[in-house]
């Protein structure tokens, strides 16, 4: 179980980062160590035209924990148009680290962001968390250590990620969809892979250490980040009964944060509306709706 001894700890060692050492682009600060935990703890920022500073979305790329670069990532231009940063980050895949290692790498990146965002052009306090597929789920998962380490993130974005193990191939069943991938409950399974153990064997175990499991553990009244949801309803990989589980564990917990949540009717696992105008922009809105009104300077 995450603790807040745990989170603490690993931003302390956070805060030993290694210098600020890396060549400008034209398009933005590539290849920045957050973190000495591993050669991937690397990000890359790409900032709007002005002077700035600038809020930011920390984005994290999918790949089912085991595969997947920063580079795969589009950086948004309509994010960009908003006056808002991108940085994506890579992390130790499951084939370096089991969990909670890809945690603490999101965790150690934006605590890096928080203690240089300054040097860097970015507004420190105005940091969003957002990811697609795995990186989803450690977005949100960062999230919510963040909040409950008292730092929480601007605002969360949640692109059809998993995020209960434990009810995955349930979710999937429900569905008229033909799966191609590994039950997640088999020990083949890129979920059982990433924490080390068959989730079918430890079924509360593996809902427990995510998203859910550990919304379904938390008080009511806890202040909760803005939430946005895009899930496509043809997702062959992660059901978009996923995406319910977290709005509905989400807002038991803060009845009064807003939630953006869509399923898209047509689409599937990543598909190519994620990645056109309307979601694109749709993400933009909601990130300059959280980041923007309130950034200093």
């Amino acid at each position: 179980m995450i603790t807040r001894r745990t989170v603490l700890a690993s931003l302390a060692a956070t805060l030993a980062a290694p210098a600020l050492a890396s060549p400008k682009t034209p398009s933005g600060i590539m290849e920045l160590a957050y973190s000495d935990h591993s050669p991937r703890n690397m990000l890359d920022i790409y900032r709007p035209e002005g002077p700035g500073p600038f809020p930011a979305i920390l984005d994290i790329h999918g790949g089912g924990f085991l595969t997947g670069d920063k580079r795969d990532l589009r950086v948004p231009r309509q994010v960009l148009d908003r006056g808002i940063a991108v940085v994506r980050m890579n992390y130790r895949l499951s084939s370096q680290s089991r969990w909670p290692a890809q945690q603490d790498d999101v965790l150690s990146a934006a605590a890096f962001l928080q203690k240089h965002g300054k040097d860097l052009g970015l507004v420190t306090d105005r940091i969003a968390l957002g990811g697609r597929s795995a990186g989803a789920f450690l977005a949100v998962s960062a999230a919510l250590s963040m909040v409950q380490a008292g730092w929480s993130p601007a605002a969360v974005v949640n692109f059809y990620g998993p995020m209960d193990f434990g009810s995955m191939d349930a979710d999937m069943a429900r569905l008229d969809l033909k799966v191609t991938r590994p039950p997640a409950d088999s020990a083949q399974s890129v979920e059982s892979l990433l924490v080390g153990y068959a989730v079918g064997d430890r079924r509360k175990e593996a809902t427990a250490m995510g998203p859910v499991g550990r919304l379904a553990m938390m008080a009511e009244g806890v202040r909760l980040p803005p939430l946005m949801i895009r899930h496509g309803i043809r997702d062959n990989i992660v059901s978009a009964h996923q995406a319910e589980h977290l709005r509905t564990a989400w807002h038991r917990v803060d009845p009064l944060t807003p939630i953006d949540f869509q399923l898209l009717p047509d689409e599937g696992h990543g598909t190519a509306a994620f990645g056109g105008d309307k979601v694109l922009g749709d993400l933009a809105s909601f990130l300059a709706r959280y980041l923007v009104p309130v950034m200093s300077g």
